[in-house]
């Protein structure tokens, strides 16, 4: 017994001295980067007018890059028999969470849209941490399924009946872009996971029926998808964000304007440091600089797949299941930020992963990366589940 516990420690030692993933680090570190210089060039005419500071915004985002990395530094140090206990834990905190944020007094109403707690100085975005949570419960639930049990779409109504209910949650808010990326992203986990098709494309029609319900059924959406399908027959109105950002591609032509030469983000375009920085992106370094942050993004999603794939090799299923789940989740978001600016998709409200302005979303990607930095690790160790 002792020479077991001995051998766990010296297993768990190992983990605590292993290099990191070099990909994936780098990958982060150059978004990270990049996304810190792209918030300062685009937010400095927003702070100086709002509040006389042309720094106070980038002081801001470089804070939550700070709290982001420390959050990194200690979730990196969870072993995943932590995430993987903490299943339904975290499944009982989302609920807790989206609930208390449609109680009058609790949640803050910004634009509209009621997403967020405030908790002193700083506004907590609870379906940027839900999207995370919802697949931490998701992996673990499957984990526990034999694999003649995924092949039964009554053992999988458990989790698809929670999905649907944080889904409708989520859309009290509203918040349709964390519901359509939290959607896609669990429905990746269920194929990749090993559920029976036979179930999944009943699932994809059910989510196919929601998203035209919820599209249709609330006037300000209904807009936005006659809008976005032409943008200009209405510019200074329902089509104006995304024919300004359409405008800044056409500026940036091949390599851009150059790095704080934009032109729309002196108030032309609306969220020009947020959700619509790839815009500006791509009038200041081009078609050639936009192009790079697309790939640094494929290969990151390309290089979790891999973790993931890794893991499932060595029957670690929770952990090859939240690996998919995180770099579907990461790779939808930013597909449908990229989508969005260039006017492939509808407008909605959703960030770009590590280059947007937005402290919840910016956590919560460095965590996510974290765990696949140790699930990471913990497969090149062959550390064995000990539920």
């Amino acid at each position: 017994m002792k020479a077991r516990v001995k051998h766990q420690k010296e297993i768990d030692s190992e983990h605590l001295v292993s290099p990191v993933d070099p990909v994936l680090s780098a990958i982060t570190l150059a978004l990270l980067v990049f996304g810190s210089i792209m918030v300062g060039s685009a937010s400095m005419e927003i702070g100086l007018r709002n509040y006389g500071n042309p720094f106070h915004l980038v002081a801001i985002h470089h804070i939550y890059i700070f709290l982001g990395l420390l959050s990194f530094v200690f979730v990196l140090g969870l072993p995943m028999i932590f995430w993987e206990k903490m299943g339904w834990g975290f499944l009982i905190i989302s609920l807790l969470v989206l609930t208390a944020v449609l109680v009058p007094g609790i949640g803050k109403e910004v634009n509209g849209s009621i997403r967020w707690i405030q908790i002193g100085p700083i506004n907590l975005q609870g379906s940027e941490f839900v999207k995370l949570f919802f697949l931490v419960y998701l992996a673990k639930s499957l984990t526990d399924k034999t694999d003649q049990s995924l092949s039964n779409p009554r053992t999988l109504f458990v989790p698809a009946f929670f999905l649907g209910f944080i889904v409708l949650l989520l859309m009290q808010q509203p918040d349709f872009g964390a519901s359509i990326v939290l959607i896609i992203s669990s429905a990746a986990v269920f194929y990749l996971s090993g559920v029976s098709s036979r179930f999944l494309f009943p699932f994809g029609f059910l989510i196919l029926i929601f998203i035209m319900i919820f599209s249709f059924i609330q006037p300000y959406r209904f807009e936005r998808i006659i809008s976005f399908f032409d943008p200009w027959h209405d510019p200074f109105g329902s089509g104006y964000q995304l024919t300004q950002a359409l405008i800044a591609f056409g500026r940036g032509e091949w390599l851009g304007l150059g790095l704080g030469n934009s032109i729309q983000k002196l108030f032309f375009l609306p969220e020009a440091h947020t959700d619509f920085i790839f815009s500006i992106i791509g009038e200041e370094l081009g078609f050639v600089g936009a192009s790079c942050v697309v790939l640094l993004f494929v290969v990151l999603v390309i290089r979790g797949l891999s973790i993931g794939n890794s893991a499932r090799r060595k029957g670690m299923n929770f952990h090859s299941s939240l690996a998919y789940g995180i770099s579907i989740l990461l790779g939808v978001q930013s597909a449908v930020n990229l989508g969005v600016n260039l006017g492939v998709l509808p407008t909605k409200g959703i960030t770009l992963p590590f280059i947007s302005y937005g402290g919840n979303s910016l956590v919560v990607s460095l965590v996510m990366v974290a765990i696949l930095l140790r699930i990471e690790i913990e497969t090149r160790a062959g550390k064995e589940r000990n539920v």
